[in-house]
């Protein structure tokens, strides 16, 4: 592997550069001190990994990486910092950033993470091959198996360990509501007309509505709380598990699965409290059901 390191901090770059040589994983191909004074030489030498600190004068971390995929850098952004709150890893997630290195550096998690990628690229590499043979051997166009949206939301509710929770039906049918409207929405209603939808279209009584609607809630918070429980598990476990990267900073606010996962790695045996964001959960669901399902129809 081939790396580049761009740090303002003198000391941290020639920790990383004695961890990498002295480790034997690859070859440091340049240093910068700045995001700026970096585009140039990454964009050049296209190093295979570019470890990059956060937070840097003039263009951080998140800027650099922007600039960089704009000049047509395509290789893999390790993010090194000590800040680590839920917008940052959020926004680092969505910019391509896998991996985090926490500073102050620590040996160990550094040579775990490089090898980890090292893994991750060379499997890339190899299922890119392995598709390119494939597309030589046969023309033939797949037959794609058109899912419902309940086909849908149950896969991504399996993802996350929670299809038979007691509330996974609430989520099947609420999903299936915001589909039956005439026009396709952006953002949701507010939950409690949601939840007095759904129960008035099972047939709830209006006089058990408010009681339903509170049993609704009751349910899918239990639901949408051991699914962050699952997840924190993944991530704890295997920080570079596919499931808990996907899912952790898409669906819930990083931050708690954050604090879940430190509390499961330091042994405690009762969970932490962490608070369930019920919106956010169900806007981004359904907007992933909305793009899956229209993807499909798309498909021949």
């Amino acid at each position: 592997m081939r790396y580049f390191i761009v740090d303002d901090d003198p000391a941290s770059r020639n920790m990383l550069k004695k961890i990498i040589t002295e480790g034997d994983i690859g070859l440091v191909i340049g240093e910068a001190n700045s995001g700026i004074s970096s585009l140039s030489p990454i964009a050049t030498m296209q190093p295979d990994v570019v470890l990059i600190d956060f937070l840097m004068p003039e263009l951080d971390g998140i800027e650099t990486i922007e600039q960089l995929r704009k000049k047509g850098y395509q290789g893999q952004f390790i993010m090194i910092s000590q800040i680590i709150n839920k917008e940052m890893v959020g926004e680092a997630y969505e910019k391509g950033v896998e991996f985090f290195i926490h500073k102050p550096i620590n040996r160990i998690e550094v040579l775990t993470i490089l090898r980890k990628t090292a893994e991750q690229i060379r499997l890339k590499d190899s299922l890119l091959a392995i598709k390119e043979s494939l597309a030589n051997i046969t023309s033939i166009k797949p037959i794609y198996k058109k899912q419902s949206v309940k086909e849908i939301v149950h896969s991504i509710l399996s993802d996350m360990g929670i299809l038979g929770e007691v509330g996974s039906d609430d989520i099947v049918a609420m999903i299936e509501f915001l589909f039956d409207q005439k026009d396709s929405m952006i953002q949701l209603p507010p939950l409690k007309e949601l939840y007095e939808a759904v129960a008035t279209k099972s047939g709830i009584p209006f006089t058990h509505l408010q009681k339903e609607s509170k049993a609704i809630e009751q349910r899918l918070r239990r639901t949408i709380l051991n699914a962050m429980n699952n997840i924190a598990s993944l991530g704890a476990i295997d920080y570079t598990n596919p499931d808990f990267e996907y899912y952790a900073p898409r669906y819930f606010d990083f931050q708690e699965i954050r604090s879940q996962m430190i509390h499961m790695q330091e042994g405690r045996k009762n969970f932490a409290k962490m608070k369930v964001n019920i919106k956010k959960f169900l806007q981004v669901l359904y907007m992933e059901v909305q793009e899956k399902y229209n993807e499909m129809q798309t498909k021949r």
